[in-house]
């Protein structure tokens, strides 16, 4: 692996010097890297000689990990970017997570346990990104984790992979690593705690990560990962460590999108409904209650989405100020 990222030197934003191997470019030509990690007023970008540069930004910047850059004189430059996952901060603003993605793995345990609705919000993030979802249950040791990852199967499969591992005793992970050979770049998310560090370490040893313990009063697990970290696997692909969070919503999709993106109306959506605007809510003739109705698709997979439909509708009348 190269030099990791907290020992590249040090460069300002506007005044950048120094790039690859030490080598002294200022007023020579740009150079284009990959931002391999982001550390709040600083960001650490891979150059195409191996080299890596530490770059100084404003707090808050919207350079994100995976992002295609440029250095110049005047600066540090994110190029277009694809593939990018965004989410809502505590203060309700979207922010980017990491970007140029693959694939989105979405990471379950059966401790601790994820929020409702957790799945569904980030398949859903995943595909209006055109990004390809997929769901790791992890902890295959732990009592419960098999029922898990075949309620996952039924839900899920064929439209995404499910994976059953353990980080730790290293179980499933020869097929993990075939899928990132395969598909490039991804990401894992999930709440904390459900071993998301745990599992690059056993993919990516060299990078050492510290894992987080379950807090056994409250079940939940405890924030360990601070920064945004790209890593290369020895086996191929990449794979982006992001700091774990509890809630995860669409950002990037409208309520008249959402069935379209929705895990499970594959089969119902190939019908049509009466209304090119329908909802799957009440309208009559609608291809997804009638499915419901023929037991195609579980009443609890319609309440979900009326719930996740509901959530956007009222984000959607509060960005209108109404």
């Amino acid at each position: 692996m190269a030099a990791r990222p907290s020992k590249a030197p040090v460069v300002e934003a506007g005044t950048v010097g120094g790039l690859g191997k030490g080598t002294d470019r200022a007023g020579r030509d740009d150079v284009e890297g990959v931002i391999v990690a982001h550390h709040g007023v600083a960001v650490v970008v891979r150059l195409a000689d191996g080299g890596q540069q530490r770059v100084r930004v404003r707090r808050g910047s919207r350079h994100v990990v995976g992002d295609r850059a440029r250095l110049s004189e005047s600066g540090l430059t994110s190029l277009p970017a694809q593939g990018v996952l965004r989410r809502r901060d505590t203060r309700g603003r979207v922010r980017a997570v990491a970007s140029n993605l693959d694939a989105l793995g979405i990471v379950l345990a059966p401790l601790p346990d994820s929020p409702p609705g957790l799945l569904d919000r980030a398949v859903v993030a995943a595909r209006s990104a055109e990004v390809e979802p997929f769901v790791v249950v992890n902890k295959s040791d732990l009592a419960g984790a098999r029922d898990l990852f075949e309620r996952v199967c039924d839900l899920l499969e064929p439209a995404a992979r499910v994976f059953l591992v353990s980080a730790d005793a290293g179980q499933g992970l020869d097929a993990l690593r075939v899928y990132f050979a395969r598909r490039g770049r991804g990401v894992f998310v999930g709440t904390s705690g459900v071993g998301k560090s745990s599992l690059l370490n056993a993919l990516c040893p060299d990078v050492d990560l510290a894992v987080g313990e379950i807090n056994a009063s409250s079940g939940l697990g405890r924030h360990v990962t601070s920064t945004a970290t790209l890593h290369a696997l020895a086996s191929g692909g990449e794979l982006i460590d992001t700091p774990g969070f509890r809630d995860f919503g669409p950002v990037e999709v409208s309520a008249r999108e959402l069935s379209g993106h929705f895990p499970g109306f594959e089969a119902a959506l190939t019908q049509r409904c009466r209304f090119r605007d329908c909802l799957h809510r009440s309208e009559p003739d609608c291809a997804v209650r009638r499915a419901v109705a023929q037991g195609r698709i579980a009443p609890q997979r319609h309440a979900a989405y009326l719930d996740l439909l509901s959530e956007l509708e009222e984000s959607e009348r509060a960005e209108r100020g109404y």
